[in-house]
C-alpha cells in the first residue's frame, strides 16, 4: 500500500488531476479497500446493524441508501475505524481491526461529515481548513507545510470552484452550507486518503449548492486517481453520475448490494424504504417517486 509521500512524483507534485490524491491504478493488485464479514453492532440489546457482509474493492464508488435508522451512519463509522463492532471481522485497507494501530489506520481514511465541521474553529480561513487536512489536524500551527502543500490546497479550492484569494481568506464560519461542504471535501482530499467516506454531504443544501456538489462528486468518481469512495444518503437524487455500486439497508441489515443497475431497482428500493416506488434513471441521474 502506497503512503502519501510515496505517491508524490519526482517533480514534487502529487498524483491526480486534483493535485492531492494518489493513483490507485499504479502497482500490483491489492486487497479490498474494505471488507466486513458477519458484522454486527449491538447496543442495549438492540442490533444497530446485523450480519453485514460487504466488500469495497479498489476503484469502486459506492452509495449506501436507506431510511432513517437503517444503520447507514453506523456502517460508515465502522468503515472509518471510528466504531468497533460487537461481533464480526472488519478489514480496512488490508488491515484487520484488532491487529493494527488504529491511529495510523485512521490517517489513511478521510471522512466528510457534519461532525468534522462542528470541531473546526469558525475563524479559520477556508484555505487553512483545506491545508489542515494534510495531516488531519484541527489547526495549521500543529504541523509544518511546504510550498507543495500550499499549492495543492490552492488547486483543490480551485477545483471546487472557489479559486482566488478573496474566498481563500474567508472565515470558515461565514461560508454558506454549500461552500462549507465543498471546502470540507477539499480538506479530505488534501490528506491523500486511501479511502474516502462521505456522510450525507448534500444534507441541508439548497438546489444550486446540491447540484454543484453532485457535479464535483461526479468529477471525482470519474477520476482514476481518486481512491475508493463510499457515499451515504437518503435520496436517490443525490447519487452522482459515476457511482458504480449501491447498498440498500433496512432495519440494520443489508437487503441488497452490488452494481447500481442490479441493485437500484424499483422492487429493491421499495423493500428498503417500505413504500412502493418507481425508480428511474435519466442522463446518469437516479430518481424515485411513490407509486400511488
Amino acid at each position: 500500500m502506497l503512503t502519501g509521500d510515496e505517491r508524490e512524483r519526482d517533480d514534487g507534485s502529487v498524483g491526480g488531476a486534483e493535485g492531492a490524491v494518489g493513483d490507485p491504478s499504479v502497482g500490483p493488485a491489492r486487497a479490498p479497500a474494505l471488507r466486513l464479514e458477519g458484522v454486527a453492532v449491538v447496543r442495549d440489546g438492540t442490533a444497530l446493524v446485523d450480519d453485514i457482509n460487504w466488500e469495497v474493492d479498489p476503484g469502486q464508488r459506492w452509495v449506501v441508501l436507506g431510511p432513517n435508522g437503517s444503520g447507514k451512519t453506523t456502517l460508515l463509522r465502522i468503515a472509518g475505524s471510528a466504531l468497533w463492532p460487537t461481533r464480526g471481522t472488519v478489514e480496512i485497507l488490508g488491515e484487520r481491526l484488532g491487529r493494527v494501530d488504529m491511529r495510523a489506520l485512521r490517517r489513511r481514511i478521510a471522512v466528510v461529515s457534519a461532525s468534522v465541521s462542528r470541531v473546526l474553529r469558525p475563524q479559520m480561513s477556508a484555505f487553512d481548513v483545506v491545508l489542515s487536512g494534510r495531516f488531519a489536524a484541527l489547526e495549521t500551527w500543529w504541523d509544518s507545510y511546504d510550498a507543495r502543500d500550499r499549492d495543492a490546497a490552492r488547486r483543490l479550492l480551485e477545483a471546487s470552484g472557489f479559486g482566488g484569494e478573496a474566498f481563500a481568506e474567508r472565515p470558515f464560519g461565514l461560508l454558506s452550507e454549500g461552500e462549507r461542504q465543498q471546502v470540507l471535501l477539499a480538506r479530505a482530499l488534501m490528506g491523500r486518503p486511501e479511502l474516502l467516506l462521505l456522510d450525507e454531504p448534500a444534507a441541508g443544501l439548497d438546489l444550486g449548492a446540491r447540484e454543484r456538489l453532485i457535479a464535483r462528486l461526479s468529477a471525482l468518481a470519474d477520476d482514476p486517481s481518486v481512491p475508493p469512495l463510499v457515499l451515504v444518503t437518503h435520496h436517490m437524487e443525490e447519487i452522482p453520475p459515476g457511482v458504480t455500486h449501491a447498498a440498500l439497508l433496512r432495519g440494520g441489515t443489508m437487503v441488497a448490494a452490488g452494481p447500481c443497475d442490479l441493485v437500484l431497482t424499483s422492487s429493491a428500493v421499495s423493500e428498503a424504504f417500505g413504500i412502493a416506488v418507481a425508480v428511474e434513471r435519466s442522463a446518469g441521474r437516479w430518481s424515485a417517486r411513490a407509486v400511488l
